[in-house]
């Protein structure tokens, strides 16, 4: 045991250099990962009930004994297309906004299970669990008054130590303690300062920082040779603030991870053929930041204040379904497709231009070769199309009124190798 422990903590070590060089992480749910683990984003991310790598532990921790000992790296290539249009505004004409000026980001994940008794089994993942990302060189907030490029850049990377526990054959149960590090970045929206409780400390401050933690439980049982059955709860990651930006977010500066939780089920259809469901929700509204709405502001309540003004999102439902097939004992191929509700209201795209994740569809596809000594090289492919939202009394009146609208289109390509230890 004493053996397997010096494995964990190396693993530990390892976790720590790709957390450091985590970039933002995608977002197709709101800013929440469609999937974790290579093997996962090919399926549209149905793992909840269906482990195929260690970075299944960011789903369900109780997969750890489905998982067995096994060690993962991988990395996404994530390339988001993101921008916003001005509409019917009495500042200035109508005009359309890029805000891709960083197009692509690297993504790296890692992940190590071991089994260490009939009962017991241990294990950790490093994932980028959310993020955003704009760029614009061109502000869409000029005509008001800002200068210089406009955006934001959130990046969340979770280290989820994790224990698993078999309650009885077939049936386990797990618990992930979630270790939260975040960055965040805001330039180019000077114009709110004299809407802010902390106008110095609102934009351009540079990248700050904070650490935060919560936990994640789970349950995973075989109910039948052919039916599995898994679901887990995620608590809100509460969080430092980020001191920087104590004038923008509300709470001065508070930004905690949201809570969620999920059910997933898979069924062996044929000897060959996999199928997976999972149910997601995303608990955006418990996180003032997220969820307040900007009229907040004219109720009284400044940017950075208790009550202050965010991007108002909703809570989002997401539905995940994945195919997996064995075309021969070294090939695996799978598909998936996903949805999610929408998380930015039509009257809240003004702010949004700075973080329009909108996308509610994507396809997805990926395949697995594992070679004569068990190594799995594994690959995937994920588009999600184009979303637009329309703007609806979107720009206050004392900002010359009209609408905004924004769009956000992905493409993420995964690559990862695993061995069976």
């Amino acid at each position: 045991m004493h053996k397997h422990f010096l494995g964990l903590k190396g693993a530990v070590a390892g976790s720590a250099l790709v957390l450091v060089s985590a970039l933002p992480a995608h977002a197709t749910f709101g800013y929440f990962e469609h999937g974790i683990g290579v093997q996962a984003e090919g399926l549209a991310g149905a793992s909840i009930a269906y482990p195929k790598d260690t970075l299944a532990l960011a789903s369900n921790p109780a997969s750890l004994f489905k998982i067995g000992n096994r060690f993962d790296v991988g990395a996404d290539l994530f390339a988001p297309d993101r921008g916003a249009e001005i509409k019917g505004n009495a500042v200035a004409p109508d005009q359309s906004y890029d805000g891709s000026g960083v197009s692509t980001f690297l993504i790296p994940q890692i992940g190590y299970t071991r089994v260490l008794s009939d009962d017991w089994a241990v294990g950790i993942a490093v994932y980028g669990n959310g993020g955003m990302n704009t760029s614009y060189d061109n502000n869409p907030f000029a005509r008001f008054g800002a200068t210089g490029k406009a955006g934001v850049n959130l990046e969340q990377a979770f280290i989820s130590p994790t224990v698993a526990y078999k309650i009885a054959e077939g049936h386990s149960i797990g618990v992930s303690l979630n270790i939260v590090y975040q960055l965040f970045k805001a330039e180019g929206v000077g114009i709110f300062t004299g809407f802010s409780s902390a106008p110095t400390k609102l934009s351009n401050r540079n990248t700050d920082h904070a650490w935060g933690a919560g936990v994640r439980v789970g349950y995973l049982g075989q109910w039948t040779p052919d039916l599995s059955v898994g679901a887990f709860w995620q608590s809100k990651s509460y969080s430092g603030a980020f001191k920087k930006y104590a004038g923008l977010f509300a709470g001065q500066g508070s930004f905690d991870v949201p809570s969620s939780y999920g059910i997933g089920a898979s069924y062996k259809l044929t000897d060959a053929l996999d199928v997976a469901l999972d149910v997601q929700r995303i608990d955006y509204s418990g996180v003032d930041a997220v969820g307040n709405r900007l009229s907040q502001l004219f109720l009284g309540n400044p940017f950075g204040s208790d009550a202050g003004p965010g991007f108002g999102w909703r809570d989002v439902t997401a539905v995940k379904l994945g195919f997996n097939y064995a075309i021969a004992p070294q090939w695996q191929v799978r598909a998936g497709w996903g949805w999610g509700s929408q998380p930015v209201r039509h009257s809240e795209t003004f702010l949004n231009t700075l973080a329009p994740g909108v996308v509610q569809h994507h396809l997805s596809a990926g395949g697995t070769w594992t070679s004569s000594g068990g190594t799995e090289v594994s690959a995937s492919l994920t588009y999600a199309p184009k979303t637009t939202i329309t703007g609806t009394g979107s720009i206050p009146p004392n900002f010359g009124g009209g609408e905004v609208n924004v769009h956000l289109s992905e493409v993420v390509a995964g690559l990862a190798v695993g061995w069976h230890l």
